[in-house]
């Protein structure tokens, strides 16, 4: 059983900053890729950003100025940093994993998605 679990989340005003965490646990070989995605009320569920084991980053054009991604992979997580916040950033940010198990017939990948963390930019 692998888990992930978000936190950082919450109200800000448009303009302001908040940095989300996220956490895998459970048995776990390699966490591969980790991201982040978005919905917002009444859309579908976007990329937000994404980041390899060894750090390289893909975002979505809209956010590449705005936000940062980044991990530790000593401590199985992954962070992003949000500046400039809008109105139009309110949504349920979820984290997501790629990760790897030992099994008796050799690796095994799963995708793994945390709760969900809920962010309102709003004056």
């Amino acid at each position: 059983q692998v888990q992930l679990v978000e936190s950082g989340g919450g109200l800000v005003q448009p303009g302001g900053s908040l940095r989300l965490s996220c956490a895998a646990s459970g048995i776990i070989f390699r966490i591969n890729v980790m991201g982040w995605y978005r919905q917002a009320p009444g859309k579908g569920r976007e990329l937000v950003a994404t980041i390899t084991r060894d750090g390289s980053t893909r975002y979505a054009d809209s956010e590449k100025d705005r936000f940062t991604i980044s991990r530790d992979n000593a401590k199985k997580s992954v962070y992003l940093q949000m500046n400039s916040l809008r109105p139009e950033d309110t949504a349920v940010y979820y984290c997501n994993a790629d990760v790897s198990q030992v099994t008796t017939s050799g690796l095994w990948n799963l995708e793994v998605w945390g709760q969900g963390t809920l962010v309102t930019v709003s004056s």
